[in-house]
């Protein structure tokens, strides 16, 4: 691994620095059935700035009933047609991949000339950016595939999806990402070091229908230390018009969307995406008690804790499991669940007093560059930063210390009727 972090999401402490070397890219192509598409792509692919030596291409066809047409120099994979395998065909592309960075392209999303250097210069400089390039849209069908695709696309340009550029303008091209800028990542036009993809692990291939895999992608990507950040420089065209701007009254099309929403819920359980009651299989906080002095004790501390924060998973002693039985929320073994935030209960403390800052400490940390919060004997952290901290030996992201708050450890009698009596 080359390169270097920096400060939470700060990718604007890289701006006018420029890798040297260029890095290598690969650029993984998914296609399906689209030979013109295709051939526009490549066309464009081979009028990048970027150095040609530098540059690999591997086009992933996802099952056509004739292999597509590629010309020298271009890598070609195929799999089965299994149904929409985007996600697979990303996967089978990068792990071919031989390159520093890892560039992924749609065969109907064509790039500008300067596309692959724009792109990957942020994972050249700081290995955890996952950088998404601009989607523009245009009617291209009637133009020759070699039309240059800066000047053909503005003049043949489609509606831009509003609620992408309000993302990227509100967030100011991501700088102020948080855990629910996964929404802004496209796969489309989607780049990184070919390192941090092989750590985060590749596209769920369960996303069998079109859509999610990549927002999935992104937020355990984020949930991984990943430096989210918008080039709105790097313009590819898309051949068509948005999702959004296709037939939205079409009853089949809007029951693929709630899949896919009902998909991501589960896997994606922060506030705004799980559902308001229901819970989701995902888990977002995770606390690992360490330690009770008694069952009356730890069950204290875990119900309190539960009160404040009613969608965690609580892992306690062995010794305590029947204890907690009944709630499917509190595990003793098993693999640790991938994890938003986890906080660390190293003793039996009562909660229920310090819901408040517990409450806030889970919806902040994480975001900017707040990485742990100490509240009292309670460290609250984020996956981020513990990600970051272990990858690179130092904290990348701030402690917030709260010394004044009542969380003092439980003795053997923790006035078990009282607390649950309300008298106590």
């Amino acid at each position: 691994m080359n390169g270097r972090s920096v400060p939470g999401n700060r990718w604007d402490l890289l701006d006018g620095t420029e890798p040297e070397p260029p890095p290598t890219v690969s650029v993984v192509v998914v296609h399906y059935e689209q030979q013109a598409e295709l051939d526009r792509t490549l066309a464009a692919l081979r009028r990048q700035t970027h150095p040609a030596g530098r540059t690999e291409v591997i086009v992933v066809d996802d099952g056509s009933a004739e292999p597509p047409r590629v010309p020298d120099g271009v890598r070609l994979l195929r799999q089965a047609d299994e149904g929409f395998r985007a996600a697979a065909a990303r996967n089978r592309g990068a792990a071919a991949a031989t390159s520093d960075v890892l560039c992924f392209l749609d065969a109907d999303t064509v790039p500008e000339p300067d596309y692959l250097t724009r792109m990957s210069r942020l994972p050249a400089l700081a290995p955890e950016a996952v950088v998404v390039g601009r989607r523009r849209h245009a009617d291209l069908a009637a133009l020759p595939v070699d039309a240059p695709v800066e000047k053909a696309g503005p003049e043949a340009e489609l509606p831009e999806p509003q609620w992408l550029r309000d993302g990227y303008r509100l967030s100011r091209n991501l700088l102020d990402a948080d855990d629910r800028s996964y929404r802004y990542v496209i796969s489309a036009a989607l780049a990184c070091s070919r390192w941090f993809f092989e750590r985060v692990g590749g596209f769920d291939e369960q996303f069998r229908t079109y859509g999610g895999e990549d927002w999935e992608w992104a937020y355990r990507a984020w949930l991984g230390g990943a430096v989210l950040a918008h080039e709105p420089e790097a313009v590819a065209w898309h051949d068509g018009p948005d999702w959004a701007g296709r037939d939205l009254e079409d009853p089949a099309r809007r029951a693929r969307k709630d899949n896919e929403t009902l998909l991501l819920t589960d896997r994606i359980p922060v506030a705004g995406s799980r559902g308001h009651g229901l819970r989701s299989a995902g888990t977002d906080v995770l606390i690992r008690l360490g330690s009770a002095p008694s069952p009356a004790a730890a069950f204290v501390c875990v119900d309190s804790l539960l009160a404040a924060l009613p969608e965690a998973v609580v892992r306690v002693p062995a010794e305590f499991g029947a204890l907690f039985a009944a709630d499917q929320r509190v595990t003793t073994s098993g693999p640790e669940p991938l994890a938003r935030v986890i906080i660390d209960v190293p003793e039996a403390v009562r909660a229920d007093r310090t819901a408040k800052e517990l409450k806030e400490a889970v919806a902040t940390v994480g975001v900017g560059t707040l990485g742990t919060v100490e509240l009292g004997p309670l460290r609250i952290d984020s996956s981020r930063a513990l990600a970051r901290r272990t990858t690179w030996g130092r904290d990348f992201f701030e402690t917030n210390v709260h010394t004044d708050v009542d969380l003092v450890p439980l003795d053997a009698d923790p006035g078990l009727a009282g607390y649950l009596g309300g008298w106590s």
